[in-house]
């Protein structure tokens, strides 16, 4: 067997084992990796070559940078902007998410693009009830289609605009391309509206809601027992610390939280035994059941009482949450009481709920002795509540309310991540740096400014996408090593020579296309642009439309996951099939092809 038959081979198996999802799609990447080598086309560095290919850095720095956005809360601004614009109208969220991604990819990377958006649509998918894979293929086709907004959107805009310039060209401008991008654009808002339909079948409904902490106030019965007082001037409890007061004991009292300063100074503090209350301080209480006249009491203490903003501080759900523990049978609190073993101190929350097995026990659960089995309503910085989540020896996390996926654990850091996004684009539109060094850069002062921590970045990276990617690169080099991307370049020579003019740009773009499905679409622009121009030589035509063509053909890789990394990022978290990508794809690929060959020739004439 030749080495371009032994290629072919493998690729075709390749495509197989991806359409029929067996086995996962990058175990065949690494499959690939294993298998090419022994053809002897490639060596094993060569196959392996991806792991040092700069864009995959680049994309799992991306991948960081967008979780930074989710941390700091900028993630979930935007999808809160996107859902109150587009409401419970699927249609308008569309529309709105791709005219963002088509705008904001025409300045910076596509795939960098879609990395950012990934969890700013799942958590529009989860916030509006509707399965991600709807909403995820919208975002990967915008993305691609982004790269045909501008000059600098994507690389084989550029490929293309180096041949032209090498042969004696002038080149493209910087918006030579959005003639064509904005109308390919309007088309796939309208192809998707329609091809949504198509991607519900096969998808999983979204999980149900968790409990929200309005279900457990009324389940532990905390409904009326949550208050807010101010201190005023002269209180006879400003300049005292909270372990003199010990309230908890004294009154039934708990301080779930200190609200102090106003406006743009308002901050919440975690009360602990050394704090110290001040003129000013409001208090967010939380009142056992039982005798004690807390009115009486804030009136003899000068405490104002402020009407509550929502149940159970719905206000400072970012900042102060509930969960619910259970006390297993290895723990060393059984028999304790809370008070006992100091839990607060301990463990920086306060339980205001308690139940032996399903039975709610009434008042006083602070001096209530511990049973294994107990389930326990804690509340207080969800910080201290996700610390828990390591616990397993004496307290058990086991269920968090549905506000827990909208905590932002660095929201006050939102300005710097934006500051360092805005950073990292500049740098990369200017070209001031490599575009890699420029997204590394950026996930170096997003840690130095805390919006990101080490082991945040490492969960936030989709190690599958990657790997998937790596996996294929190689066959680029075994396709053109084996002489196989040469033979289907003199196949359109020889078409040149008896077909019309637009006829050879259809084939130019469907060569284009079909090879981008096998090897990078920027490799596809590398081996296009000079056959493309030797076409446009021989028939004695402009150069113009035949390398406009080659650039929008390699935007155009929509029919498979593994024809563009844009593609390949949305598929875990979209749950997507290879056969999704062929359904939906193709028909539009025909589109783009059609609506290229009837624009091109009359916005760049022949």
């Amino acid at each position: 067997m030749s080495p371009l038959a032994m290629v072919l081979t493998l690729l075709v198996a390749a495509v197989v084992m991806f359409a029929i999802n067996r086995p996962r799609m990058d175990v065949v990447a690494v499959i690939m990796m294993v298998a090419l080598p022994i053809t002897g086309v490639i060596s094993v560095p060569e196959a392996l070559m991806g792991l040092s290919d700069p864009n995959i850095v680049l994309i799992a720095a991306l991948f960081v940078i967008g979780e930074a956005l989710v941390r700091t809360g900028v993630a979930q601004r935007l999808g809160d902007w996107l859902t109150a614009r587009a409401g419970a109208n699927e249609a308008r969220l569309i529309f709105l998410l791709m005219v963002i991604v088509a705008g904001v990819g025409s300045f910076m990377s596509s795939t960098g693009v879609v990395a950012i958006f990934i969890p700013i649509v799942l958590r529009i998918a989860r916030k509006a009830r509707i399965p991600a894979g709807r909403l995820m293929m919208p975002l990967s086709v915008a993305a691609l289609i982004s790269g045909m907004m501008t000059l600098i959107a994507t690389a084989p805009n550029l490929v293309v605009h180096a041949e032209l310039i090498r042969q004696g060209h002038s080149g493209f401008t910087f918006f030579s391309f959005t003639p064509f991008g904005l109308p390919i654009l309007v088309l796939a808002i309208l192809y998707m509206l329609f091809a949504r339909r198509f991607l519900a079948p096969g998808m999983p409904e979204p999980e149900p809601e968790r409990a929200a902490l309005a279900h457990w106030v009324e389940e532990y019965d905390l409904a009326g027992r949550e208050r807010r007082f101010r201190l005023r001037a002269g209180s006879p409890l400003a300049g005292k610390r909270l372990d003199t007061l010990d309230l908890r004991a004294s009154a039934g009292i708990d301080i779930i939280a200190i609200e102090r300063g106003t406006g743009y100074r308002r901050k919440l503090i975690h009360p602990r035994a050394s704090t110290v209350l001040e003129p000013g301080d409001t208090l967010l209480l939380n009142l056992r059941a039982g005798s004690f006249d807390v009115d009486r009491w804030a009136e003899a203490n000068a405490l104002v009482e402020l009407s509550p903003t929502g149940r159970w501080f719905a206000d400072t759900a970012q900042e102060v949450g509930m969960a619910q523990l259970i006390v297993p049978p290895t723990s060393r609190l059984i028999g304790q009481t809370l008070t006992g073993a100091r839990f607060r101190t301990a463990y920086d929350l306060a339980v205001i709920g308690m139940k032996h097995g399903t039975k709610p026990v009434p008042a006083h659960v602070i001096e209530e002795p511990l049973r294994a089995g107990d389930t326990l309503l804690a509340v207080g910085p969800w910080r201290a509540i996700r610390k828990l989540q390591d616990e397993r020896r004496d307290l058990v996390l086991l269920d968090l309310p549905a506000e827990s996926d909208e905590a932002v654990p660095a929201r006050r850091r939102a300005p710097l991540a934006i500051g360092v996004l805005a950073l990292v684009v500049l740098l990369m539109v200017w070209g001031v740096v490599p575009n890699v060094q420029a997204a590394l850069f950026g996930c170096l002062l997003l840690g130095l400014f805390r919006c990101i921590d080490m082991a945040g970045a490492y969960r936030s990276i989709h190690w599958q996408s990657l790997i998937l990617i790596v996996g294929m690169l190689p066959f680029s080099l075994a396709l053109q090593r084996t002489g196989g991307v040469e033979i289907a370049a003199q196949a359109l020579l020889d078409l040149a020579g008896a077909a019309s003019p637009r006829m050879v740009l259809a084939a130019i773009f469907a060569m284009t296309a079909v090879l981008s499905l096998f090897i990078s679409n920027t490799a596809t622009a590398v081996l296009m642009a000079p056959v493309a121009l030797a076409v446009a030589a021989e028939l004695d035509a402009s150069p113009y439309p035949f390398a406009m063509t080659v650039a929008l053909a390699a935007s155009a890789a929509f029919m498979t996951p593994v024809s563009s990394p844009v593609n390949t990022l949305v598929v875990g978290p979209g749950n997507y099939r290879f056969t999704d990508f062929m359904r939906i794809g193709v028909p539009f690929t025909i589109i783009t092809l059609l609506a290229t060959v009837l624009l091109v020739p009359v916005i760049l004439p022949y």
